[in-house]
């Protein structure tokens, strides 16, 4: 790809909710690279509405009228996840790059069909898998390999996902993460980016135990009082060996009131690292590091060097990590490297979460 800017356009930008306007349009424009040159909304008052608040000059409620223009290089898929499918193998076959949310498929047998139209594909397809990438990450994974903890035994989180799962009553647009099939769910989403965490740092995670839980069998919708049916795991608990040897323990809850929020432990034959956050949700940012070696009276605050954060940009927001996300895939795009997340690590993560499943 040439040196000029990077056309995208965002299937699912809405005026003022959702992930894309949270987190894609804010990273967008921390870039000088890229350019957000057109949407794709379910309706065109919502497409119109979209462009307006975002200043977008191209609106429409048809992907094929997006994937026709020439001047879009990059299509985004911001949609539900069971339109994910869908979506990527339409921009594929007509020959854009891709970066689609995590998670990228509802199942495994969808991610690796999407896997097999991307190996054919003209433009590659990456997955939004923002938390390897974050600051704090990339700061822990060299503190690893420096040796500060030592050789690394095991690893430990607690964190409470909350809402949408769990909960007592909900809003009807959270209906979707309510359903297992949906593939939207606590093991998919914060669990699943705390793998790929894992697996980057210490290896992937080997022969899985697991316990997977709907403790709130229904949930009330708050604009009806109608109560619908709940099979997506409110409680989920994970351990077993990493590819490092270490040995891993996650347990993620929904029903939490004055609980731990997130609390992640790395413990190394000499040295500790903890890791908090005010979210279950570690590819949102806002992590606070301490540490300790050998002979220390506690832990102490680690502040991440400045070197971690190559972008301009306020790095308590979302949009933070995605951008550099972005940032790996202008890389590849003009480069041919290989830096940001593809469909083969989404697969590779995918197979995980199946084998967790069937542990279960």
């Amino acid at each position: 790809m040439s040196s000029a800017r990077i056309g995208v356009g965002i299937v699912g930008l809405s005026a003022d909710r959702g992930w894309a306007a949270k987190a894609h349009v804010p990273a967008l424009a921390m870039l000088a690279d890229y350019e957000l040159r057109g949407l794709v909304a379910s309706s065109m008052d919502s497409a119109k509405a979209a462009a307006l608040r975002h200043g977008v000059p191209f609106a429409s409620d048809r992907l094929d009228e997006l994937l026709t223009r020439q001047d879009i290089h990059l299509v985004v898929v911001s949609v539900k996840v069971p339109e994910h499918r869908r979506v990527v193998e339409a921009s594929l076959g007509a020959g854009k790059a891709v970066l689609c949310e995590w998670p990228l498929a509802r199942n495994l047998a969808e991610a690796e069909a999407l896997a097999a139209i991307a190996k054919d594909a003209a433009q590659p397809c990456f997955v939004d898998l923002q938390a390897r990438n974050s600051p704090a990450v990339r700061f822990i994974g060299d503190l690893l390999r420096q040796g500060y903890v030592g050789r690394i035994v095991s690893t430990s989180v607690i964190a409470a996902a909350g809402p949408p799962w769990g909960a007592e009553s909900i809003q009807r647009p959270e209906v979707m993460y309510q359903a297992r099939e949906n593939g939207a769910t606590m093991l998919t989403i914060p669990v699943a980016h705390m793998l790929d965490t894992l697996s980057i740092l210490l290896g992937a995670l080997e022969h899985p135990r697991a316990i997977l839980a709907v403790q709130r069998p229904s949930v009330r919708l708050r604009d009806s009082e109608e109560t619908i049916d709940v099979t997506a795991h409110d409680q989920v608990c994970v351990s077993g060996r990493l590819e490092s040897g270490a040995v891993a323990a996650l347990h993620y809850r929904a029903t939490v009131h004055c609980g731990t929020h997130f609390h992640w432990e790395i413990n190394g034959t000499s040295g500790d690292i903890l890791v908090q956050a005010p979210s279950a949700h570690l590819q949102f940012g806002r992590i606070t590091l301490q540490g300790a070696t050998a002979g220390a009276q506690g832990l102490a605050k680690l502040d991440i060097p400045e070197a971690y954060w190559p972008l301009e940009g306020d790095r308590s927001k979302l949009a933070y990590n995605v951008a550099l996300v972005y940032e790996c895939i202008r890389r590849d795009l003009r480069s041919g490297s290989h830096t940001a997340p593809t469909v083969a690590d989404a697969v590779r993560l995918h197979r995980t979460l199946e084998a967790i499943e069937l542990a279960a």
